[in-house]
Formats: structure tokens, C-alpha cells, sequence
């Protein structure tokens, strides 16, 4: 255990956690807040998970998703059990709404140690929610970063301000889950609506991290035109037309097994929208669709080909009419172009 971050104690030995935006209150001694992982021990707030790793596994960074940061480079990424959402289609339920605390000790030199011997660029925070992770992933983050390597993070953007403004200092890119409207984050999620998602979003760009989001398109329950528009739209007026989109197919899972697999067209309807409201760099996942690549929005030449994992970059212009594709995390590639 270690002694959590933002927190604040209260009388009769009572918390509040100021780490995610449930801001969990009074959490009485000896009984943890709704992530499950940080508990009230004699008046003071512990994390259960510190360099407490349930997964380990090197992956592309693309995985993540990330197209526009560090192309075709590999990524140690790490997981603690535990989640402040209890969603019903979570891929990963076993760990992120574990019955139990569980992983092997390893503490962040060593995750560090590992990320260098197995020479990828850097380390992604990802699985379930890095937010109930956060000292373990910010003392990790600040060693990698000491070391060349990048931090990126997979997160539903349920992040207090505060952590994200500490945080970001060795957070070089993000990838946030838009899951939704007010109805699906309680409806689906248990969580209470949609707004700490667009203030992190805000906050992420306030302080200049690399941002992509992501929806999973659910048949039934967030694939309507009004609310993949209003979705497009907030993006596009908040955080501007250069931010990837990133539109997944869903499959049942865990709890929500009455939705069927998202059909094709539903997502060519998203990509469509979104292109429609001027973003310029929109993606399909978990499908083969051929719009997994990067086209250049002005001539529909293809900049940066994708065919699952496999990328194929050879600089962020495209070769056609020149025009230039925001990509960060450059220093990361071989090509640095």
C-alpha cells in the first residue's frame, strides 16, 4: 500500500477522495471508495494497487487507439485491477471489477527496467482506468520520462482537474473514451453523466497533451444520428478539427449481451457525420473497412497506410499535394519526419 494522492480527511476519521470526479466523500475507516482500490485506513487514504500490476503485455501503440502519436512504435502497457465505472459492456470486467485485490509486485523501476529491455518507445497506462492507478502510473511516468521513454494513457475522462494538471507534465498523449450521452453514463456505465468528460478533455488540452477520442457504437443505445452529431460536434467546437475520432464496433459482452454486434453501415454513418462536421481525421475500429488508414482531407491521397496492426509511415505530408498531418511524438520515430 501506499498513501494516496488528492484526498482530503474529515472528522472521525473519515475521507473525501478528490481523484476522480465521483469525489467519493466520508468514506468511513477501513471501507474503500467506488473504484474498490482506495481505501480508508486509520484516517488516511491508501492505494491498494500501488505497483501492483494485474497485466503486462507490449502492444502498438495504435492498439491504444493512437494514429497521430508515434506511428508503428510499441508500448509496454500496464494495468492495476479496479475502475470508478462499472460498465456493462467493459471487455476487461474481470479485472477492472475484481472480487478481489491481485497482481505481481512491480514496482516502477522496474516497469521501466522492463519497457527498455524489451525496446519499445515507451509505456501506456491502459486496460482499465489509470485514474485509480495514479501514484503507481505518476511514479512510473516520471521514471520513464527520465529515460526517453513516452507515457500515454487510456482513460474514460473521469480525472479530476488537479490530477490531470500534475499528471500531465509526463503525459505525452490520451485517448479518451466519449462513451455516451447523460442517459448511457447512467444508464451503462453507473456513472452520474457526461460533463467530467468534457472538462478533462478541456483540461487536456489546456495543458497541451496529445488528444484522440473514441466511441464505441453501441446498436441501441448511442448509435442515433442526434447523438453521434452532438458527440461530433462538441469535439469539433472545443478541441478543434484536427482531433482523430476514432468509431468502434461493439460485441457483446459482460452485462449487455441484448445489443448485437454493430453493423458497418452504422459506423460508415458515424464517419460520414463527422466528416460532414469538419473533422478531418475519422477512423472505424474493430472492423476491416479500409478507413483504418490516414487520407489526406484535401485530395484523398492515403498519407499513412494501416492494415490492423501493420503501419506503414514515411513522413506526416501528404504525397500528393503536400498537405500536413498533425502527428506528435515524432522524436519516437526512425524516420523523425
Amino acid at each position: 500500500m501506499k498513501e494516496a494522492s488528492f484526498y482530503r480527511k474529515g472528522g472521525k476519521e473519515k475521507v473525501d477522495c478528490l481523484l476522480c470526479a465521483r469525489y467519493c466523500k466520508n468514506i468511513p475507516d477501513g471501507s474503500s471508495g467506488f473504484c474498490g482500490v482506495r481505501k480508508n485506513v486509520n484516517g488516511n487514504l491508501m492505494s491498494l494497487v500501488y505497483g501492483k500490476p494485474c497485466s503486462v503485455a507490449v502492444d502498438p501503440v495504435e492498439k491504444k487507439p493512437l494514429f497521430h502519436f508515434a506511428p508503428g512504435t510499441q508500448c509496454l502497457s500496464i494495468a492495476t485491477v479496479g475502475c470508478n465505472f462499472r460498465c456493462m459492456h467493459c471487455q476487461n470486467w474481470e479485472i477492472s471489477q475484481p472480487q478481489e485485490i491481485s497482481g505481481d509486485e512491480i514496482p516502477p523501476k522496474e516497469v521501466v527496467e522492463m519497457a527498455r529491455a524489451c525496446g519499445v518507445s515507451g509505456i501506456a497506462y491502459t486496460y482499465t482506468e489509470p485514474t485509480v492507478f495514479y501514484e503507481y502510473a505518476y511514479d512510473t511516468m516520471k521514471l520513464a520520462d527520465k529515460s526517453g521513454l513516452y507515457n500515454v494513457w487510456v482513460s474514460n475522462g473521469y480525472t479530476a482537474p488537479d490530477a490531470i494538471k500534475q499528471v500531465s507534465k509526463h503525459m505525452d498523449a490520451v485517448n479518451v473514451d466519449i462513451k455516451g450521452d447523460d442517459k448511457f453514463y447512467r444508464k451503462v456505465c453507473a456513472a452520474p453523466g457526461i460533463q467530467p468528460v468534457y472538462d478533462a478533455l478541456l483540461e487536456y488540452k489546456k495543458h497541451k497533451v496529445w488528444t484522440e477520442v473514441t466511441t464505441l457504437m453501441i446498436p441501441g443505445y448511442n448509435n442515433k444520428p442526434s447523438q453521434i452529431k452532438g458527440v461530433v460536434k462538441w469535439v469539433h467546437d472545443n478541441l478543434g478539427p484536427d482531433v482523430p475520432m476514432h468509431f468502434s464496433a461493439f460485441h457483446p459482452t459482460h452485462r449487455l449481451t441484448d445489443a448485437p454486434s454493430t453493423p458497418l453501415k452504422t459506423l460508415e454513418k458515424c464517419h460520414e457525420i463527422a466528416r460532414k462536421e469538419g473533422m478531418k481525421w475519422v477512423y472505424l475500429g474493430n472492423v476491416r473497412s479500409g478507413k483504418e488508414s490516414t487520407f489526406c482531407p484535401s485530395c484523398g491521397e492515403v498519407v499513412i497506410s494501416r492494415s490492423g496492426y501493420r503501419v506503414s509511415y514515411e513522413g506526416a505530408s501528404c504525397p500528393k499535394c503536400g498537405e500536413e498531418v498533425p502527428i506528435a511524438g515524432k522524436k519516437w520515430l526512425k524516420t523523425g519526419k
